[in-house]
Protein backbone atom coordinates (compact mmCIF):
# COMPACT_ATOMS: atom_id res chain seq x y z
CA UNK A 1 0.00 0.00 0.00
CA UNK A 2 2.84 2.39 0.86
CA UNK A 3 4.55 1.63 -2.47
CA UNK A 4 1.31 2.39 -4.32
CA UNK A 5 0.98 5.67 -2.47
CA UNK A 6 4.57 6.59 -3.41
CA UNK A 7 3.88 5.77 -7.05
CA UNK A 8 0.75 7.94 -7.09
CA UNK A 9 2.76 10.83 -5.65
CA UNK A 10 5.50 10.35 -8.25
CA UNK A 11 2.97 10.25 -11.08
CA UNK A 12 1.47 13.51 -9.80
CA UNK A 13 4.98 15.01 -9.83
CA UNK A 14 5.48 13.78 -13.40
CA UNK A 15 2.23 15.37 -14.52
CA UNK A 16 3.11 18.66 -12.81
CA UNK A 17 6.58 18.82 -14.37
CA UNK A 18 5.92 17.34 -17.81
CA UNK A 19 2.21 17.84 -18.40
CA UNK A 20 1.81 14.12 -19.14
CA UNK A 21 -0.88 12.15 -17.30
CA UNK A 22 0.09 8.58 -16.42
CA UNK A 23 -2.64 6.35 -14.95
CA UNK A 24 -2.62 3.18 -12.85
CA UNK A 25 -5.68 1.77 -14.59
CA UNK A 26 -6.81 1.71 -18.24
CA UNK A 27 -9.34 4.20 -19.52
CA UNK A 28 -9.95 2.53 -22.85
CA UNK A 29 -9.51 3.88 -26.34
CA UNK A 30 -6.17 4.85 -27.86
CA UNK A 31 -3.63 4.36 -25.04
CA UNK A 32 -0.28 2.73 -24.33
CA UNK A 33 0.42 0.31 -21.51
CA UNK A 34 3.99 -0.03 -20.17
CA UNK A 35 5.90 -1.15 -17.08
CA UNK A 36 7.73 1.23 -14.74
CA UNK A 37 10.17 0.66 -11.87
CA UNK A 38 10.34 2.82 -8.75
CA UNK A 39 12.11 2.18 -5.46
CA UNK A 40 12.65 -1.50 -6.32
CA UNK A 41 8.96 -2.02 -7.24
CA UNK A 42 7.34 -2.62 -10.65
CA UNK A 43 3.88 -1.59 -11.89
CA UNK A 44 1.78 -1.45 -15.06
CA UNK A 45 0.73 2.09 -16.05
CA UNK A 46 -1.11 3.75 -18.92
CA UNK A 47 -0.94 6.96 -20.94
CA UNK A 48 -3.01 8.37 -23.78
CA UNK A 49 -1.94 7.78 -27.35
CA UNK A 50 0.01 5.11 -29.22
CA UNK A 51 2.76 4.76 -31.76
CA UNK A 52 6.33 6.04 -31.77
CA UNK A 53 5.58 9.30 -29.97
CA UNK A 54 3.84 7.49 -27.12
CA UNK A 55 6.71 5.00 -26.85
CA UNK A 56 9.19 7.88 -26.55
CA UNK A 57 7.05 9.46 -23.84
CA UNK A 58 6.87 6.12 -22.03
CA UNK A 59 10.65 5.87 -22.15
CA UNK A 60 10.97 9.31 -20.57
CA UNK A 61 8.47 8.39 -17.83
CA UNK A 62 10.41 5.20 -17.08
CA UNK A 63 13.59 7.24 -16.72
CA UNK A 64 11.95 9.85 -14.50
CA UNK A 65 10.53 7.26 -12.13
CA UNK A 66 13.74 5.22 -12.02
CA UNK A 67 15.57 8.44 -11.11
CA UNK A 68 12.91 9.84 -8.81
CA UNK A 69 15.45 11.92 -6.87
CA UNK A 70 15.44 14.39 -9.76
CA UNK A 71 11.80 15.18 -8.99
CA UNK A 72 12.61 16.39 -5.49
CA UNK A 73 13.26 20.07 -4.81
CA UNK A 74 16.95 20.97 -5.14
CA UNK A 75 18.74 22.34 -2.05
CA UNK A 76 20.04 25.90 -1.84
CA UNK A 77 23.02 26.62 -4.11
CA UNK A 78 25.77 26.40 -1.45
CA UNK A 79 24.43 23.15 0.01
CA UNK A 80 23.88 21.81 -3.49
CA UNK A 81 27.47 22.54 -4.53
CA UNK A 82 28.83 21.19 -1.25
CA UNK A 83 26.96 17.91 -1.80
CA UNK A 84 28.39 17.62 -5.31
CA UNK A 85 31.96 18.19 -4.09
CA UNK A 86 31.46 15.52 -1.42
CA UNK A 87 30.43 13.06 -4.12
CA UNK A 88 26.72 12.88 -3.30
CA UNK A 89 23.99 12.50 -5.89
CA UNK A 90 25.93 11.23 -8.90
CA UNK A 91 26.24 12.63 -12.43
CA UNK A 92 22.57 13.52 -12.84
CA UNK A 93 22.62 15.53 -9.60
CA UNK A 94 25.57 17.55 -10.91
CA UNK A 95 23.93 17.98 -14.32
CA UNK A 96 20.80 19.37 -12.66
CA UNK A 97 22.98 21.89 -10.83
CA UNK A 98 24.42 23.17 -14.11
CA UNK A 99 20.96 23.43 -15.61
CA UNK A 100 19.40 25.12 -12.58
CA UNK A 101 22.06 27.85 -12.46
CA UNK A 102 22.52 28.20 -16.23
CA UNK A 103 26.17 27.14 -16.15
CA UNK A 104 28.03 25.84 -19.20
CA UNK A 105 29.79 22.55 -18.59
CA UNK A 106 33.51 22.22 -19.29
CA UNK A 107 36.91 21.27 -17.94
CA UNK A 108 37.37 22.36 -14.35
CA UNK A 109 39.22 21.65 -11.11
CA UNK A 110 38.80 22.17 -7.38
CA UNK A 111 40.89 24.09 -4.88
CA UNK A 112 40.51 23.74 -1.13
CA UNK A 113 41.58 26.54 1.22
CA UNK A 114 42.16 25.93 4.92
CA UNK A 115 42.06 28.84 7.36
CA UNK A 116 41.02 28.25 10.95
CA UNK A 117 40.81 31.79 12.33
CA UNK A 118 39.35 33.98 9.56
CA UNK A 119 37.44 31.63 7.32
CA UNK A 120 34.48 33.96 6.73
CA UNK A 121 36.82 36.76 5.63
CA UNK A 122 38.63 34.25 3.42
CA UNK A 123 35.39 33.11 1.75
CA UNK A 124 34.28 36.71 1.17
CA UNK A 125 37.61 37.61 -0.45
CA UNK A 126 37.64 34.51 -2.66
CA UNK A 127 34.12 35.36 -3.83
CA UNK A 128 35.40 38.78 -4.87
CA UNK A 129 38.27 37.11 -6.72
CA UNK A 130 35.89 35.03 -8.86
CA UNK A 131 33.16 37.65 -9.27
CA UNK A 132 31.78 38.02 -12.82
CA UNK A 133 32.90 34.49 -13.72
CA UNK A 134 31.17 31.12 -13.55
CA UNK A 135 33.66 29.99 -10.89
CA UNK A 136 32.20 29.28 -7.45
CA UNK A 137 33.21 29.40 -3.78
CA UNK A 138 31.54 27.42 -0.99
CA UNK A 139 32.23 26.99 2.72
CA UNK A 140 32.72 23.27 3.44
CA UNK A 141 33.07 23.38 7.25
CA UNK A 142 34.36 25.69 9.99
CA UNK A 143 37.98 25.58 8.81
CA UNK A 144 37.84 24.95 5.07
CA UNK A 145 36.24 26.27 1.91
CA UNK A 146 36.43 25.19 -1.72
CA UNK A 147 36.73 26.94 -5.07
CA UNK A 148 35.48 25.41 -8.32
CA UNK A 149 37.44 26.88 -11.20
CA UNK A 150 36.50 26.36 -14.85
CA UNK A 151 39.68 26.09 -16.89
CA UNK A 152 41.05 28.99 -18.90
CA UNK A 153 43.67 28.76 -21.61
CA UNK A 154 47.15 29.59 -20.37
CA UNK A 155 46.41 29.20 -16.65
CA UNK A 156 47.29 25.98 -14.83
CA UNK A 157 45.54 24.84 -11.65
CA UNK A 158 48.71 25.47 -9.66
CA UNK A 159 49.05 29.01 -11.07
CA UNK A 160 45.46 29.79 -10.13
CA UNK A 161 45.97 28.44 -6.60
CA UNK A 162 49.14 30.53 -6.28
CA UNK A 163 47.14 33.58 -7.33
CA UNK A 164 44.50 32.91 -4.66
CA UNK A 165 47.13 32.34 -1.98
CA UNK A 166 49.03 35.51 -2.85
CA UNK A 167 45.84 37.57 -3.07
CA UNK A 168 44.64 36.38 0.34
CA UNK A 169 47.95 37.34 1.94
CA UNK A 170 48.40 40.69 0.21
CA UNK A 171 44.80 41.89 0.37
CA UNK A 172 43.54 40.71 3.77
CA UNK A 173 46.64 39.36 5.52
CA UNK A 174 45.52 35.70 5.56
CA UNK A 175 48.21 33.05 5.13
CA UNK A 176 46.07 30.04 4.25
CA UNK A 177 47.01 26.50 3.24
CA UNK A 178 45.83 25.68 -0.27
CA UNK A 179 45.37 22.28 -1.91
CA UNK A 180 44.90 21.83 -5.67
CA UNK A 181 43.22 18.93 -7.47
CA UNK A 182 43.73 17.82 -11.07
CA UNK A 183 41.68 19.04 -14.02
CA UNK A 184 38.56 17.06 -14.91
CA UNK A 185 36.90 16.94 -18.32
CA UNK A 186 33.43 17.85 -17.01
CA UNK A 187 31.78 19.32 -13.93
CA UNK A 188 30.20 15.95 -13.15
CA UNK A 189 33.70 14.72 -12.17
CA UNK A 190 34.52 17.65 -9.88
CA UNK A 191 34.20 15.61 -6.68
CA UNK A 192 37.29 13.61 -7.71
CA UNK A 193 39.29 16.83 -8.08
CA UNK A 194 38.07 18.04 -4.68
CA UNK A 195 39.16 14.79 -3.02
CA UNK A 196 42.56 15.23 -4.61
CA UNK A 197 42.83 18.80 -3.30
CA UNK A 198 41.99 17.64 0.23
CA UNK A 199 44.53 14.81 -0.10
CA UNK A 200 47.22 17.27 -1.19
CA UNK A 201 46.70 19.32 1.98
CA UNK A 202 46.76 16.22 4.16
CA UNK A 203 49.96 14.97 2.53
CA UNK A 204 51.62 18.37 2.89
CA UNK A 205 51.03 18.17 6.63
CA UNK A 206 52.33 14.62 6.84
CA UNK A 207 55.54 15.51 5.02
CA UNK A 208 55.91 19.01 6.52
CA UNK A 209 56.09 20.44 3.00
CA UNK A 210 57.17 24.03 2.54
CA UNK A 211 54.99 26.75 1.13
CA UNK A 212 51.26 27.41 1.23
CA UNK A 213 50.16 25.83 -2.08
CA UNK A 214 50.25 22.08 -2.60
CA UNK A 215 49.23 20.18 -5.73
CA UNK A 216 47.92 16.61 -5.76
CA UNK A 217 50.38 15.83 -8.54
CA UNK A 218 53.25 16.42 -6.08
CA UNK A 219 51.98 13.57 -3.93
CA UNK A 220 50.83 11.07 -6.55
CA UNK A 221 53.61 8.63 -5.63
CA UNK A 222 52.76 9.05 -1.95
CA UNK A 223 49.06 8.38 -2.60
CA UNK A 224 49.86 5.30 -4.66
CA UNK A 225 51.97 3.89 -1.84
CA UNK A 226 49.40 4.88 0.80
CA UNK A 227 46.80 2.76 -0.98
CA UNK A 228 49.04 -0.31 -0.67
CA UNK A 229 48.11 -2.63 2.26
CA UNK A 230 50.28 -2.11 5.34
CA UNK A 231 51.68 -5.65 5.15
CA UNK A 232 52.99 -4.93 1.66
CA UNK A 233 54.46 -1.62 2.79
CA UNK A 234 56.46 -3.49 5.42
CA UNK A 235 57.72 -5.90 2.78
CA UNK A 236 58.77 -3.02 0.50
CA UNK A 237 60.49 -1.22 3.35
CA UNK A 238 62.44 -4.34 4.29
CA UNK A 239 63.46 -4.88 0.67
CA UNK A 240 64.62 -1.28 0.23
CA UNK A 241 66.20 -0.84 3.64
CA UNK A 242 69.87 -0.02 3.13
CA UNK A 243 72.17 0.52 6.08
CA UNK A 244 70.73 2.18 9.17
CA UNK A 245 68.34 4.51 7.32
CA UNK A 246 66.25 5.12 10.46
CA UNK A 247 69.19 7.08 11.90
CA UNK A 248 68.70 9.65 9.14
CA UNK A 249 64.89 9.71 9.28
CA UNK A 250 64.87 10.33 13.02
CA UNK A 251 67.36 13.21 12.79
CA UNK A 252 65.39 16.34 11.82
CA UNK A 253 68.45 18.23 10.61
CA UNK A 254 69.70 15.38 8.45
CA UNK A 255 66.30 14.60 6.98
CA UNK A 256 65.53 18.29 6.41
CA UNK A 257 68.82 18.70 4.57
CA UNK A 258 68.14 15.68 2.36
CA UNK A 259 64.60 16.77 1.51
CA UNK A 260 65.70 20.31 0.69
CA UNK A 261 68.40 18.88 -1.58
CA UNK A 262 65.81 16.76 -3.39
CA UNK A 263 63.41 19.70 -3.62
CA UNK A 264 66.13 21.73 -5.33
CA UNK A 265 66.73 19.10 -8.03
CA UNK A 266 70.02 17.90 -6.46
CA UNK A 267 71.53 21.37 -6.84
CA UNK A 268 74.27 21.97 -4.24
CA UNK A 269 74.45 25.77 -4.61
CA UNK A 270 70.67 26.31 -4.50
CA UNK A 271 70.30 24.08 -1.45
CA UNK A 272 73.11 25.89 0.37
CA UNK A 273 71.45 29.25 -0.25
CA UNK A 274 68.00 28.08 0.83
CA UNK A 275 69.32 26.51 4.03
CA UNK A 276 71.76 29.38 4.75
CA UNK A 277 74.36 26.65 5.05
CA UNK A 278 77.99 26.67 3.97
CA UNK A 279 78.62 24.49 0.96
CA UNK A 280 81.16 22.40 2.87
CA UNK A 281 78.65 21.74 5.67
CA UNK A 282 76.10 20.58 3.11
CA UNK A 283 78.63 18.29 1.46
CA UNK A 284 79.53 16.84 4.88
CA UNK A 285 75.87 16.04 5.59
CA UNK A 286 75.36 14.42 2.18
CA UNK A 287 78.48 12.33 2.74
CA UNK A 288 77.17 11.29 6.16
CA UNK A 289 73.83 10.24 4.65
CA UNK A 290 75.75 8.12 2.15
CA UNK A 291 77.83 6.48 4.91
CA UNK A 292 74.72 5.64 6.94
CA UNK A 293 72.40 4.48 4.15
CA UNK A 294 74.77 3.53 1.37
CA UNK A 295 72.85 5.92 -0.93
CA UNK A 296 74.60 8.79 -2.67
CA UNK A 297 71.61 11.06 -3.18
CA UNK A 298 73.68 13.28 -5.48
CA UNK A 299 72.98 10.56 -8.04
CA UNK A 300 69.47 10.54 -9.50
CA UNK A 301 68.85 6.79 -9.07
CA UNK A 302 69.92 6.84 -5.42
CA UNK A 303 67.88 10.01 -4.84
CA UNK A 304 64.77 8.21 -6.14
CA UNK A 305 65.43 5.24 -3.86
CA UNK A 306 65.92 7.55 -0.89
CA UNK A 307 62.65 9.36 -1.67
CA UNK A 308 60.69 6.09 -1.83
CA UNK A 309 62.22 4.87 1.44
CA UNK A 310 61.36 8.19 3.10
CA UNK A 311 57.72 7.91 1.99
CA UNK A 312 57.44 4.31 3.18
CA UNK A 313 59.03 5.15 6.52
CA UNK A 314 56.63 8.06 7.14
CA UNK A 315 53.57 6.09 6.07
CA UNK A 316 54.53 3.34 8.51
CA UNK A 317 54.57 5.91 11.33
CA UNK A 318 50.88 6.77 10.83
Amino acid sequence: MEALSDLKRLLCDVKEKTGTEVRLSPRGGDETRFTVEFGGERAEVYLDGSGKSAEQTAGLIRYLLANADMLRPAPEKDDYLKNILLGEGGDWYAFRFLSKYNLTDGACFAVTVQEERRLNDTVAHLERCVADTRDMVVKMDETRCAVVKFCEEGQSPFDFAQFLSQSLYEEIGVKASVGVGCETDTFTQISASYRQAVTALRMSGLFHSKGEVHSYKEYLLVKMLEDVPESRLKDYLEQLQIGNAAEVFEDEDMLGTAEEFLENSLNISETSRNLYMHRNTLMYRLDKIERITGLNIRKFSDAVSFRVITILYKLMQL
